[in-house]
């Protein structure tokens, strides 16, 4: 697919030829999101958040890293630890190369990643912002191994859509946390970490939520370029 649209410049790179697009092609803001350990690009989780970003009027550009892509052709590689997939999400900055206003984040690993490579890019004027889509904060089960200490300093804006129930960093263990002042978080009544909550409990649904996460990143998106 070639990028030919509103503040994306064309890319013949292998990786530019995987990535998937949703939303307007004269869309003033381009966001970037990685997948998460397990799941692809294409997972039913991140085609929906993908979508729902893209009805808020957000071009949405979706890549895999090397080892995800691998197991499309049979192999099943295990997830690398998520500093070394660093190059790899520079590489897709770069590789997108947007012209216009362009946040980077993803689900779980893949928003972990963006915020290990955020400052240096936003200190390069490569990005806008940062976007994760349930972080990682802890692995489920081990809320004392936490993935933070990199956040403590981050000074990229940042929004953190987490479900309140997420076993990898509840609304209970979260605030306890040493965060920067540049992340806002987004709570997401009985959400899971797919941002999915219980409807019987909660009330609402996985659209309910989906919805009320691509409309308050365009708010938040929307401050940042005022």
């Amino acid at each position: 697919m070639s990028l030919q649209f509103g503040g994306v410049r064309p890319e013949g790179s292998e990786m530019e030829k995987t990535m998937l697009f949703d939303g307007p092609q004269n869309a003033p803001v381009t966001i970037l999101l990685a997948h998460g350990a397990g799941a692809p690009m294409d997972s039913a989780s991140m085609t929906a958040s993908a979508k729902a970003l893209a009805a808020e009027g957000f071009r949405v550009a979706r890549f895999e890293f090397g080892y995800m892509a691998a197991r499309r052709s049979g192999g099943r590689k295990p997830p690398p630890r998520a500093e070394t997939l660093n190059p790899e999400f520079k590489a897709a900055v770069a590789t997108i190369g947007a012209t216009g206003p362009l946040l980077i984040g993803g689900k779980s690993m893949g928003g972990r990643v963006a915020s290990m490579v955020a400052d240096e890019l936003y200190a390069e004027g490569k990005i806008t912002g940062l976007l994760c889509l349930g972080y990682p904060f802890h692995p489920p089960g081990k809320p004392d191994q936490l993935r933070t200490k990199h956040l403590e300093a981050l000074k990229t804006p940042t929004l953190i859509c987490q479900g309140t129930r997420d076993e990898f960093g509840t609304r209970e263990e979260v605030p306890g946390y040493l965060l920067s002042d540049a992340i806002e978080l987004l709570w997401l009544e009985d959400g899971d970490h797919d941002l999915k909550p219980r409807k019987t409990i909660s009330g609402y649904s996985a659209a309910d939520h989906l919805k009320t996460m691509a409309q308050t990143v365009a708010r938040w998106a929307g401050d940042r370029l005022k």
